[in-house]
């Protein structure tokens, strides 16, 4: 039995969706732990490309069962698109998606806050960059005890009566604060129950079932959504995501405890990349910052916008394999460098003179740090279609050596293309 935590161990977009479908070939369960549909993984297998945003990429292999668990905040409008997506690509999902009926549900209201709040943060010049799919303002009801969870849709009345109450008091914010009309509370009922006869057939009790996985013995994915430095509590706050990608939120966002977990990868990008507003120390504002741009081409799955490219931060990497206890790093994203002669790498953080131990708590103080840097020769030839790691060109290597010396974990995982076969495992 083989329980194994995938993380994001950057700001997200390091290319989980590959990993995720290259392990699920040994993997009988696939389960999603925390975000929405504001994360977007990318697949390309055999030429074509899949993008999913709630449902676990392990879903395109035929004989994996994929699990939605309690922690993740669900959008209906987008899974339903995503069902459907997958159907017509004839991939068969019955008896093999399973969505908690603890999960919280992202009502109308809450995207219509999300986009209110975010418009009045940026004109006072304090926006966070967030992708409007309504998860913070989500979040905050599931923490105040006002959210809607998708068990509610059972009994219809009870349903119906709790979403009047919630939408009285949403009404007041938005026609107050941000002059938006009234929300017709009968007809998101109505749309919601539709829902729920369209989705019932994958919900169960996910906590239940995995812990029978596990006492079976089933080897079981646990896969994070965004990274670990956008974590609530331990990432770059205040700009960061409402959940927790680190590890610790797969035993909170699936109720797995943490002695089933057996192992921990990490999934980082060769460079570093980041969406949305926040500190960003290593950011190139360059010509060389928009070639890695167009390289790896870094726009978001979910929302399109381009993503803000740097060198690979490796101090704030090693702090991400502290907090999330990674055992093994799988490297994606090799390719978008073979055209550099040297390639930059951040060992540390300067602030006012002094060398820095640990990342700042703060914010604003982030944001004054100096990288310490430090070059590598590149290897200046195309490491797409090599599957042997010991035909990577030694330059190659040696940036996988010191990658693994400055972060203290173990390269095991190499991505060389986009591509599903185009992957070296040590």
């Amino acid at each position: 039995m083989s329980v194994s935590i995938i993380v994001g161990a950057q700001w997200g977009d390091e290319g989980k969706g590959k990993i995720v479908d290259l392990l699920t070939k040994e993997a009988d369960i696939v389960a999603r732990y925390q975000g929405g549909a504001n994360a977007g993984h990318t697949l390309v297998i055999d030429g074509k490309k899949y993008v999913l945003h709630l449902i676990p990429s392990g879903i395109l292999h035929p004989t994996a069962q994929c699990v939605i668990g309690n922690g993740v905040v669900i959008d209906p409008v987008a899974l339903m698109e995503e069902i459907r997506m997958l159907e017509s690509y004839g991939i068969n999902i019955t008896g093999r998606l399973f969505i908690s009926h603890r999960a919280h549900l992202i009502m109308p209201y809450h995207k219509l806050l999300d986009a209110a709040q975010e418009t009045s943060a940026k004109e006072g010049g304090k926006a966070i960059g967030t992708t409007g799919r309504g998860i913070g303002p989500a979040y905050i009801d599931k923490a105040s005890r006002a959210g809607i969870r998708i068990v509610d849709l059972l009994n219809r009345t009870t349903f119906a009566a709790k979403l009047r109450a919630k939408i009285t008091e949403v009404n007041n914010i938005l026609h107050k604060l941000y002059d938006y009309e009234q929300l017709d509370a009968e007809k998101i009922a109505d749309e919601y129950c539709q829902f729920d006869t369209q989705i019932d057939p994958f919900i169960t009790d996910t906590t239940l079932f995995l812990h029978d996985a596990i006492a079976a013995g089933k080897n079981i994915l646990l896969e994070g959504a965004q990274g670990a430095l956008l974590d609530v509590d331990h990432g770059t706050y205040p700009f960061v995501t409402s959940s927790n990608p680190t590890s610790g939120g797969a035993c909170t966002g699936l109720g797995v405890p943490p002695t089933a977990i057996s192992r921990i990868i990490g999934v980082v990008k060769a460079y570093s990349t980041r969406v949305g507003n926040g500190p960003f120390p290593t950011e190139l504002l360059d010509e060389t910052g928009e070639e890695l741009r167009k390289i790896g081409q870094e726009f978001g799955a979910t929302t399109g916008r381009p993503r803000r490219c740097g060198w690979l931060d490796a101090f704030a990497l090693r702090y991400s394999v502290m907090v999330n206890g990674i055992s093994e790093i799988a490297l994606t994203k090799m390719d978008v460098l073979d055209s550099f002669d040297e390639i930059t790498i951040c060992t540390g953080y300067n602030l006012d003179g002094k060398v820095l131990k640990g990342i700042p708590a703060d914010a604003a103080t982030l944001e004054r740090v100096q990288p310490v840097y430090e070059t590598v020769r590149g290897w200046k030839s195309s490491l797409e279609g090599i599957r042997k790691y010991d035909d990577l060109p030694q330059a190659a290597k040696d940036y996988i050596a010191r990658i693994e010396q400055l972060c203290g974990a173990r390269v095991t995982i190499v991505s060389t293309s986009p591509s599903r076969e185009d992957t070296i495992l040590r």
